[in-house]
C-alpha cells in the first residue's frame, strides 16, 4: 500500500486553458496577431482654385444668325398672318435658352432685327446653287438617294419642317451631296407647301418628288465651312391660344340649319378612313370631287388624334375651300358652303353689265 502511494504518477494532471490564458494575460500584455497597424496620415492636398467667377463663360453668345427670316418652330404648319388671342406660357421663357440668341421671342417666333434685302439673298443662293444639274447627273443623285435603305434620310412628321430640322439637313449635307426627306402625316395634304419651305429656308433645291418622298440637293458650291449659324431651340414652344375654329352656328346657315348639317354628315357614308400618321395626298382632291355631288361630307379619323383631326380639318378649309362644321368622335363633317347661290349672283351680275352695255 506504501509503495503504491509513493511511486510518481505516470500521467499527472495539465493545466487548464483558462489557468494558461489567465496567467500570460497577466505576465504580458495582449497582443492578438492581426491588430490593425496605425499608418501615418498623408498630408492634404492642396485644394485647387476656383476659377474667377465671370458673368458669360461662353464669349461666343448670344448668337448671331443673318438668316433672313423670323425663326419659328414650324415654317409649314404656322399662319404667320394669324394673331394668336392668348399664350400658354409667358413670353419671356425663349425655346432657344436665356441669353443665348440675339433676337426677342415674342411668343411665336423670333423676328430678325435686321432689314433683308430680297433681290442679295436671291443671288446668293443661285450663287451657291451653281449651274442647273443636267438629266444625268440628277439620275445618277435619284438613285443614289430615292431608295427606303438611304442613310441620309430626315422624316418629317406632324409639325411639318421645323426650326432644328434645317440643322439636320445641313449636318447631313457635309457628307452628302443631297438628302432624302419622307413625309408623313397632317402636312402631306399639301406638299406644294412643304417643298417650298424647304426650299425658302435651307436654299437647297428640290430635284425628286414621288408622292410623299422628296430629295433635296445642296448645290454645286456649297461649302460646309460657310454654312449658316442656326441656333438650335432646346424645348418646344407651348402652342399660343387662337380663336374658336367650329363656331356654334355656320355663316351663311340658322341654328336649325347647322344642327341639320351636322345630323346629315354623321349619317352619311364616310368618304374616305384617314389613319394616324398616314400619306394624305390624295385627300384634297377626293374631297373637292365628292362637294360636285355632295353638300356635305364625312371623314373617318379613327385613331387619327383630335389634334390631328383639327389640322386636317383646317388645311382643308383653306385648299378646297369648304367650312368645317363638326369634330365629334374622331370624325370631320365637312360643309361646302353656299356655293350654288355665289354662282348663281355672279351669273346675274355679269348678265346685268351684258345689258347694260
Amino acid at each position: 500500500m506504501q509503495k503504491l502511494l509513493s511511486r510518481p504518477l505516470s500521467n499527472p494532471p495539465k493545466p487548464s486553458l483558462l489557468y494558461f490564458f489567465s496567467h500570460s494575460v497577466s505576465q504580458t500584455t495582449y497582443d492578438p496577431p492581426f491588430s490593425p497597424i496605425s499608418k501615418p496620415r498623408k498630408p492634404p492636398k492642396p485644394k485647387p482654385k476656383s476659377p474667377d467667377s465671370t458673368p458669360n463663360l461662353n464669349p461666343s453668345l448670344p448668337l448671331k444668325s443673318d438668316l433672313p427670316f423670323d425663326f419659328r418652330h414650324s415654317y409649314s404648319e404656322t399662319d404667320p398672318s394669324l394673331e394668336p388671342i392668348g399664350f400658354r406660357e409667358p413670353k419671356r421663357f425663349s425655346p432657344f435658352g436665356p441669353g443665348r440668341l440675339d433676337r426677342e421671342w415674342t411668343g411665336t417666333s423670333a423676328p430678325s432685327r435686321d432689314e433683308v434685302d430680297g433681290c442679295q439673298v436671291e443671288d446668293e443662293r443661285r450663287q451657291v446653287l451653281g449651274d442647273p444639274l443636267t438629266e444625268e447627273e440628277v439620275g445618277q443623285l435619284v438613285e443614289k438617294y430615292r431608295h427606303s435603305d438611304c442613310a441620309r434620310q430626315i422624316n418629317l412628321g406632324k409639325n411639318g419642317v421645323t426650326h432644328n430640322m434645317l440643322d439636320d439637313i445641313h449636318n447631313h449635307w457635309k457628307r452628302a451631296e443631297a438628302v432624302r426627306i419622307k413625309c408623313l402625316g397632317v402636312p402631306t395634304l399639301d406638299m406644294d407647301n412643304v417643298c417650298f419651305h424647304l426650299e425658302d429656308k435651307s436654299g437647297g433645291k428640290i430635284i425628286y418628288r414621288h408622292i410623299n418622298v422628296l430629295i433635296l440637293y445642296r448645290g454645286r458650291n456649297y461649302d460646309p465651312n460657310n454654312r449658316p449659324v442656326i441656333p438650335l431651340m432646346l424645348w418646344k414652344p407651348y402652342a399660343p391660344i387662337y380663336s374658336k375654329l367650329v363656331k356654334n352656328i355656320a355663316d351663311g346657315l340658322t341654328f336649325e340649319e347647322t344642327k341639320e348639317m351636322r345630323n346629315r354628315g354623321l349619317q352619311s357614308p364616310a368618304l374616305m378612313k384617314l389613319t394616324r400618321n398616314g400619306v394624305y395626298v390624295n385627300v384634297e382632291a377626293r374631297v373637292r370631287e365628292a362637294f360636285q355631288t355632295e353638300e356635305v361630307v364625312r371623314l373617318e379619323c379613327t385613331h387619327v388624334g383630335t389634334s390631328d383631326c383639327k389640322r386636317i380639318g383646317v388645311k382643308l378649309r383653306d385648299l378646297v375651300p369648304c367650312v368645317p362644321i363638326l369634330f365629334k368622335d374622331e370624325q370631320i363633317i365637312l360643309w361646302r358652303g353656299k356655293r350654288d347661290q355665289e354662282q348663281n349672283s355672279d351669273i346675274s351680275d355679269s348678265n346685268v353689265k351684258t345689258l347694260n352695255r
